[in-house]
């Protein structure tokens, strides 16, 4: 009896141990696996100092020296813009002042004097919006945005969004913020304590209401049967019609 249970818990070890090993990531999906912030490989807050994603658009200015005047480039898909003289240089993920830096450093080896300073055009920063708004997705980030903004831009449905249940998200993968705001509040009684700034890749979400989500589970369950309903008025027309048609085709060759 005991050497039977002995078998049982054997058993049950190894099965235990074989699914933890197929549930476990192998090295190379871990290879690939997020690690830190958002995913992107450059991140920064451009409303304390603007930074370079890809897409943005740098220009240079250098008071001393004409050939470094309003020279203008856009940032790579590997991160690089090409300058008079130095060639590609990787900026994406540098505040202005580090790209200041950089070029005073790279540019000194062929001017005697230097006074660079750089102007960043966002064209890449961007937050998102779903759920009951008419414009989901990816939204341009213009910066001081607030909440209630955001979700006013996106066009709510007046009768199945739910202003009081609105989720902010900035996802992370050690340490993600997620809060719910009551917008409606806002709205009703005019207190903005929820009015929170939305930042660079924060996901908004406006949920349904109560009522929109008994409509949109009733909609499901008979999503089949209108389905069935569908096809078989279709068909009947369909009939209907060729059989009108054939009918109509023997009275004219009648007369």
């Amino acid at each position: 009896m005991l050497q039977h249970v002995l078998k049982i818990l054997s058993l049950a070890v190894l099965l235990q141990a074989v699914v933890a090993c197929n549930s476990a990531p192998d090295k190379r999906t871990l290879q690939y696996l997020n690690t830190q912030g958002f995913g992107n490989r450059y991140s920064g807050n451009a409303e304390e100092e603007n930074w370079l994603a890809i897409g943005d658009q740098l220009e240079i200015n250098d008071s001393f020296n004409d050939d470094l005047k309003g020279v203008a480039a856009t940032v790579d898909i590997d991160g690089t813009v090409v300058l008079p003289e130095l060639g590609a240089v990787r900026v994406a993920g540098l505040t202005r002042t580090g790209v200041e830096a950089l070029l005073m450093e790279k540019y000194s080896p062929y001017y005697d004097q230097l006074d660079i300073k750089a102007r960043i055009t966002t064209r890449n920063k961007k937050y998102f919006v779903f759920g009951e708004v008419s414009a989901q997705g990816e939204q341009p980030f213009p910066g001081d945005l607030t909440l209630f903004q955001a979700v006013t831009k996106a066009n709510p449905n007046a009768s199945t969004a739910n202003l009081g249940r609105v989720r902010l998200i900035r996802a992370d993968p050690k340490d993600p913020f997620v809060q719910t705001y009551d917008l409606g509040d806002m709205v009703s009684h005019g207190y903005s304590t929820f009015n929170v700034l939305v930042q660079e890749d924060d996901i908004i979400y406006v949920p349904p209401t109560l009522m929109a989500e008994v409509g949109y589970f009733i909609d499901t369950l008979i999503f089949p049967a209108k389905q069935v309903l569908t096809s078989l008025s279709t068909a009947i027309f369909s009939l209907s019609f060729f059989t009108g048609s054939g009918a109509f085709r023997n009275q004219q060759s009648i007369f």
